[in-house]
């Protein structure tokens, strides 16, 4: 079957230059892009029930934009106001000069990792051994950053401050793709939930990431496209392979 109508389960990119625009343009495919999956905060009810004080905490590991947005939305809920001596942890310069949208920026006491790597921020954790670490997190989290930071007997606290759910299809809403693209277990899942009686077919299906492409498997259906790869490293990369080959071959 041939690749016409293409669903990525991402939001549309914001400029105009995507590579998903060139894939399109160049094969004469649709894409869509509609996340299967959105992410809301907690209320600040279920925030109290887990009887942790903000202000107990001299710094905050930030994992992620969606972290930082959930931390002050729910302290303003709250009505907690942040010290000017707070620090702040992020695991890519991206995230740190996101904190510009919520504090003043000041390197004095924002740091910032690489690799997007909590391994890769270890160091300048290390070097404020004496702060006590708030790690806002999702609902569904590995003990990664815990297990790591009990390691180096650096005290820290992990809350839950947003959860990942399955952003529904509405009834009669369009799904009529020759290709899914999928960048989490969790989109898989909101498949199976939106289509509790999906059936493959001749849909093809393509992720980003081994969790991902595990999360198909386990769900009993056939994965068609896995990156990154040898070929390709990105997941436009891989498409453009994918669909140049498939639509060749028809």
């Amino acid at each position: 079957m041939k690749i016409k109508k293409v669903l990525v389960s991402q939001p549309k990119p914001a400029s105009e230059k995507s590579p998903y625009y060139e894939i399109a343009e160049k094969y004469g495919v649709k894409i869509d892009f509609r996340p299967f999956i959105k992410v809301e905060g907690i209320t600040a009810k279920e925030f109290r029930q887990q009887k942790v004080s903000i202000l107990d905490h001299t710094a905050i590991i930030f994992t992620s934009r969606h972290a930082i947005d959930h931390f002050f939305h729910l302290c303003t809920e709250l009505r907690v106001t942040i010290p000017e001596t707070m620090k702040y942890f992020c695991v890519t310069e991206t995230v740190a000069l996101y904190i510009q949208k919520y504090v003043q920026y000041r390197k004095r006491k924002i740091f910032f990792g690489n690799t997007g790597k909590i391994d890769d921020l270890l160091p300048a954790i290390l070097k404020h051994k004496t702060e006590k670490y708030l790690v806002p997190m999702s609902d569904v989290h590995t003990d990664e950053i815990k297990n790591l930071l009990d390691k180096h007997k650096i005290q820290n606290t992990e809350v839950v401050m947003y959860r990942t759910v399955s952003n529904d299809f509405r009834p009669g809403e369009a799904f009529d793709y020759d290709m899914l693209v999928f960048f989490s277990p969790a989109g898989v899942s909101s498949l199976k939930k939106n289509f509790p009686n999906f059936e493959q077919k001749e849909i093809k299906i393509g992720t980003f990431g081994p969790t991902t492409a595990q999360a198909v498997r386990d769900a009993g259906l056939r994965l068609d496209l896995e990156a990154p790869n040898v070929q390709a490293t990105s997941m436009t990369a891989a498409l453009d392979m994918f669909i140049k080959e498939n639509n060749k071959a028809k």
